[in-house]
């Protein structure tokens, strides 16, 4: 288990690219404060991890907690204080995220190359003197110009409606992820180009293994000639268990600037704790078995949540300040709708005291209870999403629309207050 990572990183400076006034429309205004109505949009850091040159005390033994942990209290219990607080502790959360839910992800390898065309991307990764490679589609966007462009990164072909993205001005790739980690293989012998470097005896899940496999893609377009697709400008997307990969890909990598999970469920975001309280949703045991999308080391939390020392309002805070459109479907109980609410609204208050507040939304009061249509409710927001944190053409949507009938309430789940950052 890592709780250091000494290899050192550049810090990449905010940008102001948005000020203007924004109607923010909310469920519950512990989401969104009035005053981050106009709230900045900030440039994605130019590093994977900006935070992997803080020192991360390891935990020692956790005290059991109901109750959501409290994500701007360090490990040794002291609170952040400053924005500039924010760097190290988010790689306390995406530490201890590793070592108890998702395995680990290794550094950025020795070496990835590959190449970038009209129609796909190579990936070529060498590390620890093994070599692996995969590959993904490339659909140019319905008018490119004649520049190069965004794009957005879809796990499996199910993610946000691929239509609205092309008409946005953004370029999709086709990821499939069980290229780097497969299903239906038991734990012990896990599969594809992730555990071809890193043994099929690793103790990384599959959501983990997938995240990577985004973040060597983007290493590719960033060793481009930007002929074909911009350097500096990637989404992820994905929906259901693709939903769940797309999540863990946009926590641990912060050079992706927009992240659209959709209908994840259990695994995915929804809080961990509340899953075994709401009625019908897939219970922790299940979607830890079912396939081994979580890291191994989980399994001494399916029973036992509150014993963990993160839960997923947590991960949602480690896309901060950075662009984040949740979807959920609140007609069917397996997806943990209600659940999914308190880790959007415990996340957002970390966007909050950032003064990113309108840089997070979060849709699920939605009519059509297909699971992973396109919803018609989504298109606005994920078109402003694409033009704001991609294009730079937009303004964040900042939109909390949660179904009445699967409202969560941060009230019931935590007993720490919201800091003033300076």
């Amino acid at each position: 288990m890592r709780f250091h990572r000494p290899r050192p990183r550049v810090w990449a400076a905010a940008a102001c690219v948005a000020v203007a006034s924004l109607a923010v429309t909310t469920l519950n205004p512990a989401a969104v404060a009035a005053e981050d109505a106009g709230s900045v949009v900030l440039v994605a850091p130019a590093d994977e991890n900006d935070g992997a040159h803080c020192p991360v005390p390891d935990p020692g033994a956790v005290a059991p907690e109901q109750l959501l942990p409290d994500p701007f209290t360090r490990v040794d219990g002291t609170r952040i204080s400053e924005v500039a607080d924010w760097e190290c502790r988010r790689a306390e959360i995406r530490e201890l995220a590793e070592a108890t839910v998702y395995g680990e992800k290794p550094d950025p390898p020795e070496s990835v190359t590959g190449t970038v065309s009209a129609n796909s991307i190579t990936v070529n990764v060498t590390d620890q003197g093994r070599s692996t490679s995969f590959s993904a589609g490339v659909e140019l966007p319905n008018n490119p110009g004649g520049g190069p462009v965004p794009a957005v990164v879809v796990l499996g072909g199910f993610g946000a409606d691929t239509n609205t993205i092309k008409a946005a001005g953004a370029a999709v790739i086709s990821f499939d992820p069980y290229a780097v980690g497969r299903e239906g293989t038991p734990r012990s012998n896990k599969q594809g180009a992730f555990y071809d470097l890193y043994g099929s005896g690793s103790r990384t899940g599959l959501l983990m293994a997938w995240s990577w496999g985004v973040s060597r893609i983007i290493d590719v377009i960033e060793q481009s000639d930007g002929g074909v697709l911009s350097t500096d400008a990637t989404g992820v997307t994905g929906c259901s268990r693709f939903g769940k990969g797309a999540f863990v890909a946009g926590a641990f990598d912060q050079r992706i600037d927009l992240t659209m999970p959709i209908e994840s469920g259990t695994a995915g975001a929804p809080i961990l704790r509340g899953i075994p309280g709401e009625s019908g949703s897939q219970p922790l045991d299940s979607a830890y078995g079912e396939q081994p999308w979580l890291g191994d080391a989980f399994g001494s939390y399916v029973g036992n949540p509150s014993g963990l020392p993160v839960d997923t309002h947590e991960i949602v805070a480690m896309v901060a300040p950075r662009g984040l459109f949740v979807m959920e479907n609140p007609h069917v109980d397996w997806l943990g709708a209600r659940s999914g609410s308190v880790a959007a609204l415990g996340g957002a208050e970390v966007y909050r005291a950032l003064g990113a507040g309108a840089n997070i939304s979060y849709s699920s009061d939605v009519g059509d209870g297909t699971h992973c249509a396109a919803r018609s409710e989504w298109q606005g927001p994920l078109r402003a999403s694409i033009e704001t944190f991609l294009l730079g053409t937009g303004q964040p949507p900042g939109v909390f629309a949660i179904a009445p009938g699967k409202a969560g309430d941060l009230s019931q789940w935590r007993n720490w207050q919201t800091p003033v950052l300076n």
